[in-house]
């Protein structure tokens, strides 16, 4: 049943024999249903003892399942950044950007096909729409942009407030109250990366960190709306269709990109182009979207206070970056922050 359907039979009077044993209700309720409502609008029928309900699997365990896919989109993201830093070395950024989504869309086509998916309801188009705009071509382009200019631990941190503004367009387009607690412990994190983010540039915004920030906007849009699709559609088609609607766009941009920014193939180019596409922009969102969908767009936006700290380690350890000497203390107050959101009545 749809979120605002609603069935009501014609006003059947059913008089419900007594009970003979919990063993025996299922037959006979099923027996005496339709025969109740075949009867008429004002019908009386005798009915067995109600079935027992069937027991579905326990919450806590769903909630687990959906946070540890969540988490798993998480640590596809944490790769996002070095994944740039190494396909810049070989490739201009709009050659990055259309390149890594046409990769990706091929991939998701494919699958499509021998599925044989059938096309989303009309009502979903406008949402997938949403999600191809901040997901597929904002977000990357962006941050892609800024890693021109910036390092990967400083576009990490700055990022890290996208935890925060998910939560908040998923309150405004969603209708979801989280806790006082919740917010108290978002503002708490952000609060960490903002601090984090500011000791590290010295106090000075450059012109890669407002492309940051305004990748976190379209980006808090795309997720918290694929979030919300993705109670209606597979976490993979979600991100599947988002691609292929914005193939119109990343197939000619692919193709001028390669001609005004002609690559110079490097081993660190292809394998950082090739995770962009096929990590990070479609396996990481699959798991990603339903993740969000079995434990919602605000808790698992949180999980996401992780993601700089990940990406600092992996700038160290692919990228030869100094890992900054606050991180470890960061890494502590945003992972507080987690277990307090993650334990918080939404």
């Amino acid at each position: 049943m749809r979120d605002h359907d609603s069935a009501t039979p014609g006003s059947t009077i059913a008089v419900n024999a007594p009970a003979t044993g919990p063993a025996e209700a299922g037959p006979a309720a099923e027996t005496a249903h339709p025969a109740a409502e075949a009867a008429g609008p004002t019908a009386i029928a005798t009915a067995a003892p109600r079935p027992t309900p069937v027991v579905h699997a326990p919450a806590p365990r769903a909630a687990a399942r959906g946070t540890l896919l969540a988490a798993l989109g998480v640590a596809s993201f944490s790769l996002t950044f070095p994944a740039t830093a190494w396909a810049l070395e070989g490739m201009g950024a709009w050659t990055v950007v259309t390149l890594r989504s046409v990769l990706a869309a091929a991939v998701a086509g494919i699958c499509m096909l021998v599925l044989r998916v059938r096309l989303p309801d009309r009502r979903h188009w406008a949402g997938l729409a949403v999600v191809a705009a901040g997901v597929v071509l904002g977000f990357p382009l962006l941050t892609t942009l800024a890693l021109e200019t910036s390092t990967t631990s400083h576009a990490a941190v700055v990022v890290g407030l996208l935890p925060l503004t998910t939560a908040a367009f998923s309150a405004v387009r969603t209708g979801a109250r989280p806790s006082r607690t919740f917010w108290t412990a978002a503002l708490a994190g952000a609060a960490v990366v903002i601090g984090f983010a500011v000791q590290q540039s010295g106090g000075a915004l450059s012109t890669g960190d407002l492309c940051l920030f305004a990748a976190l906007l379209v980006c808090a849009a795309g997720y918290t709306e694929g979030g919300r699709l993705a109670r209606h559609l597979p976490g993979w088609q979600v991100i599947g269709w988002a691609l292929l609607l914005a193939l119109p766009v990343t197939v000619p941009g692919a193709a001028l990109a390669l001609v005004a920014e002609p690559p110079h193939l490097t081993a660190h180019a292809v394998a950082g182009l090739l995770w962009l596409a096929l990590g990070s922009q479609f396996l990481g969102l699959v798991v990603w979207y339903r993740g969000m969908a079995a434990i919602g767009v605000s808790k698992a936006s949180q999980l996401q206070l992780a993601q700089p700290l990940l990406t600092l380690v992996w700038s160290v350890l692919l990228l030869g970056e100094r890992l900054p000497l606050a991180a470890p203390v960061a890494a502590v107050a945003v992972l507080v922050c987690i277990v307090v959101t993650q334990r918080s009545a939404s």
